[in-house]
């Protein structure tokens, strides 16, 4: 049996990591400055986490959500102190795009409406609901088209006023930075305005912050630049450094109902283990600080070049979009210089390595692009 072809592949294995380093199976070393799409936040391999998800797997792996785990309510309580949404409700999932799934689903229970407000660039997912509001329509089924969505321009609040006048919208979704849409950054006032709009009008806005949340972008969660509390927060990659979880915040003003939510590995123990793990490693490593100190020091450094249009980015969420096409420039980057990047589009590289990434990190990357430049 072959694996159904979903990715192109590079011809790399890695079979060790630790840290920002990878290792293939030819004993070559590689700086990871991608982080398995912004997943690894804590680094490779800490050892505090596989002690951690080690030593819960000794005690117990599994056990439904029909019994008492206390290790999610201790999560819960770890994420309100980290993001100082401690008066939120936490809904524990497997994943950025069941996270999204969730807040959508509440956005209607809350409201009793059925169409969703989504903007240009937008990616939250590629299941029914989370596609739906996904830009890309080469990725949606005729299937995912029954759902009710409205896609604006990013920092338009006009045009999000215009679509909320119609009466039917539940919620309005946006990503604290776009990621897959080329590192887009909301403007700071325009999330204002959307909050002042959405609590106004009484539609419940998510912020999607898998991509851009649990510290990446120096802050928590990448809104509260904008000093703003939505109504559902979503989040997933970094949460657990590789471990499969995904969750959703949810503020005081939703009434649950029992039933009308669920999950079968949602919360389990072996993921609420290496969650645990992850938030006692940002909080005592300082990592939410280390982003936004390596990541102004990262932006600083990269060369001026009639080649690079545009740096953009917040922490260690960065984008750099050329004048030409980057698939050469990435893989020269692998293959010459032994460093993994991300790309988004054509003409953007795009940077989320782990949150431990040091200036002499950095400072590798720089010294490898001044030289393809």
């Amino acid at each position: 049996m072959d694996l159904f072809d979903v990715y192109s592949l590079f011809d790399v294995t890695p079979v060790k990591a630790r840290g920002t380093r990878l290792w293939d199976d030819k004993g070559q070393e590689y700086l990871d400055l991608y982080g398995g799409h912004a997943v690894i936040s804590v680094g490779h391999c800490h050892p505090r986490y596989v002690e951690a998800v080690s030593d819960q797997l000794g005690r117990i792996g599994f056990y439904s959500n029909s019994v008492r785990n206390p290790l999610q309510e201790e999560l819960a309580a770890r994420i309100g102190e980290l993001s100082g949404l401690g008066d939120y409700s936490l809904f524990l999932v497997n994943s950025g795009a069941e996270a999204n799934e969730n807040a959508l689903k509440l956005a209607s229970f809350h409201t009793g409406k059925d169409r969703i407000v989504a903007f240009e660039g937008a990616f939250h997912g590629r299941t029914s609901g989370a596609v739906a509001v996904t830009d890309n329509p080469r990725i949606r089924s005729p299937f995912n088209s029954c759902h009710k969505v409205s896609f604006v321009p990013l920092d338009d609040i006009a045009a999000v006023e215009a679509e909320i006048a119609r009466g039917d919208v539940a919620g309005v979704i946006i990503e604290g930075i776009q990621g897959v849409g080329g590192i887009r950054i909301p403007g700071d006032g325009f999330l204002r305005e959307l909050r002042d709009l959405t609590l106004r009008t009484g539609t419940v806005l998510i912020l999607d912050e898998i991509q851009s949340g649990y510290g990446r972008t120096g802050r928590f969660f990448a809104h509260q630049w904008a000093g703003i509390r939505p109504d559902l927060v979503t989040m997933a990659k970094g949460m657990a450094n590789g471990f499969p979880i995904g969750g959703v915040l949810v503020s005081p003003a939703f009434k649950a109902v029992k039933g009308m939510l669920g999950t079968t590995f949602g919360g389990n123990y072996l993921a609420m283990a290496a969650a645990l793990a992850v938030a006692g490693i940002i909080t005592d490593e300082g990592l939410v600080q280390n982003a936004a100190e390596v990541g102004e020091y990262l932006m600083s450094r990269i060369p001026s070049s009639p080649r690079i249009r545009e740096v953009r980015g917040r922490g260690l969420m960065i984008g750099l979009e050329f004048n030409e096409p980057v698939a050469p420039l990435r893989s020269s980057l692998l293959f010459g210089k032994h460093i993994f990047t991300g790309v988004s589009g054509k003409d953007m590289i795009r940077l989320l390595p782990p949150l431990v990434l040091t200036k002499e990190d950095a400072d590798i990357f720089i010294d490898a692009l001044e030289d393809l430049l």
